[in-house]
């Protein structure tokens, strides 16, 4: 992916953040969604995937690791911070390398709950 083709997509940013997602690290543009995250890392699938964009569909969720019981938040209203740790995402949510990128992530094949269950 070449980031200039694609800025007017991103908030602004001066740099990556860490975060995890399944288990594996990775670095995403700071003062972004979550949402506009996955797609920094798997621009075709999330661009084209089933998201309403705006928190009506929860097609976006996904689960964040918390002290107590892992804490579900839809990641179109959820801004990033370094250091979050996803437990769970729902199966609308595909992460897959575009094209010839090898630098991006690869979690299609973890599934997280049923598209239907309850938020």
């Amino acid at each position: 992916m070449k980031l200039e083709d694609y800025k007017d997509v991103f908030e602004p940013f001066d740099r990556l953040v860490e975060i995890e997602i399944l288990g594996i690290k990775v670095k995403v543009p700071e003062n972004n969604t979550l949402l506009r995250c996955f797609q920094f890392l798997s621009i075709e699938t999330v661009s084209l995937g089933d998201f309403c964009w705006n928190g009506d569909c929860a097609n976006c969720r996904v689960w964040l690791e918390s002290t107590s019981k892992d804490k579900p938040v839809l990641s179109c209203r959820t801004t990033v911070k370094e250091g979050m740790k996803i437990v769970k995402m729902a199966d609308e949510i595909s992460l897959k390398p575009s094209g010839d990128d090898k630098s991006e992530v690869v979690l299609d094949d973890y599934r997280a709950v049923p598209s239907d269950s309850i938020f």
